[in-house]
């Protein structure tokens, strides 16, 4: 930048490293997630590939639902992968807080 004060400089390289840093963490976090959302949507599809045959042994047990109920089969699943994506983010959002020099420094 010549021709520009030197605060504009600094302004400009601290806005810089900002971005920088911005998208290093949003990174960690989608790494994070991604690694935590793969096998808890793994387990979700075998299972509903599962569930209708699964509830057959348990069509007893059940009380107002016929067994092959999709509108249950899809809350559930839904469900279970807000709760996956909830436990998942929380813990990706505190490591992508983590400063890297410290985290290694620990170990």
């Amino acid at each position: 930048m010549p021709g520009s004060s030197a605060a504009a400089q600094l302004a400009a390289r601290l806005l810089e490293r900002w971005l920088e840093a911005a998208r290093a963490q949003r990174s960690v976090q989608r790494l994070v997630v991604r690694q935590g959302m793969m096998p808890a949507a793994l387990g979700i599809g075998v299972g509903l590939l599962l569930a209708p045959a699964l509830t057959l042994l348990v069509r007893r047990m059940l009380v107002g639902i016929s067994p092959t109920d999709p509108v249950t089969f899809g809350s559930v699943a839904a469900l279970l992968l807000g709760v996956a994506l909830v436990a998942c983010w929380l813990p990706a959002r505190r490591a992508s807080r983590v400063d890297p020099v410290i985290a290694l420094r620990a170990e």
